[in-house]
């Protein structure tokens, strides 16, 4: 078992790496969603799919 492990001690810390890597970057996008922060970094009313991304609702009259 020490064996294996030694021997593939490069693939297991490299995947604990990434691993670590993708939590963060999901940790950072629900939080962010949380906030109300948008996910391209504009702002809606310059972007070209504005309509598409956020369509406006129906007044109930």
């Amino acid at each position: 078992m020490l064996t294996w492990f030694i021997e593939n001690m490069a693939t297991i810390i490299i995947s604990i790496v990434l691993v670590i890597v993708v939590a963060a970057v999901i940790v950072g996008m629900v939080r962010g969603k949380r906030k109300g922060k948008l996910s391209c970094g504009c702002s809606c009313s310059v972007c070209a799919m504005k309509g598409a991304c956020h369509p406006t609702k129906p007044e109930i009259l």
